[in-house]
């Protein structure tokens, strides 16, 4: 069973796609974790067949000697599991959370997807969530279904709430930068990015030093 590793406040957090070819995904990571993220998300586009409790553990053996944030998106469930999860993503806010909270029945992470609307800003304030990611400031294949939300909508968040706000949905070093003298925001949240890189380690530090630059790493 998982404990919790340091807290969500910012910084790159990658979302793995489990769709990819398992030993170029691996490798891939592999580079991004020496690169340095913070927190570390395993999208639910399962492939066929796949164990998910094996592909969990997997992970898990890459990532938590970097003391990160391992968590999994919409399923919850997988966090009654004996796994090295340390928190669940959710695309929507959930109407039932104290319910799963008392059906895992120990401490995790939760973060939430906000697509525009500041009541999910204010409902994850008042829970107490640990972040809010913003999907998709910009358009992009992986962000699927998300509308794209206005910088001004971040703005109005961070008058809303302290809680850590990521921003995601194609999300470059160069945009991040334009984006960071615009709006505030504390991190941000990448799949393609970082994954389809040739060189996941240079991606990564790329995406660090426009935060850090713009002090967007509490």
């Amino acid at each position: 069973m998982s404990n919790i590793r340091k807290n969500i406040t910012g910084g790159i957090y990658l979302v793995i796609d489990p769709a990819m070819q398992r030993a170029a995904l691996m490798d891939k990571l592999k580079l991004a974790l020496a690169g340095g993220i913070d927190v570390l998300q395993i999208w639910n586009n399962w492939p066929e067949g796949i164990d998910k409790l094996s592909f969990i553990k997997e992970i898990s053996i890459l990532s938590h000697p970097y003391q990160i944030p391992l968590l999994i998106n919409q399923e919850w469930t997988l966090l009654k599991e004996p796994s090295e999860l340390d928190g669940v993503h959710f695309d929507v806010f959930p109407d039932d959370l104290s319910w799963i909270k008392t059906q895992v029945a120990r401490d995790f992470m939760i973060g939430v997807t906000c697509s525009g609307n500041l009541d999910t800003v204010r409902l994850a304030h008042k829970d107490k969530l640990d972040y809010i990611s913003f999907c998709s400031m910009f358009p992009s294949s992986s962000a699927g279904s998300c509308d794209i939300v206005l910088p001004e909508t971040v703005s109005a968040a961070r008058e809303l709430t302290h809680l850590p706000l990521f921003v995601s949905g194609g999300i470059t070093p160069e945009n991040a930068d334009v984006l960071s003298k615009q709006i505030p925001f504390d991190g941000v949240a990448v799949i393609s990015g970082i994954l389809n890189a040739d060189n996941p380690v240079a991606r990564t530090r790329q995406y660090q030093q426009v935060l850090t630059t713009n002090n967007k790493i509490l």
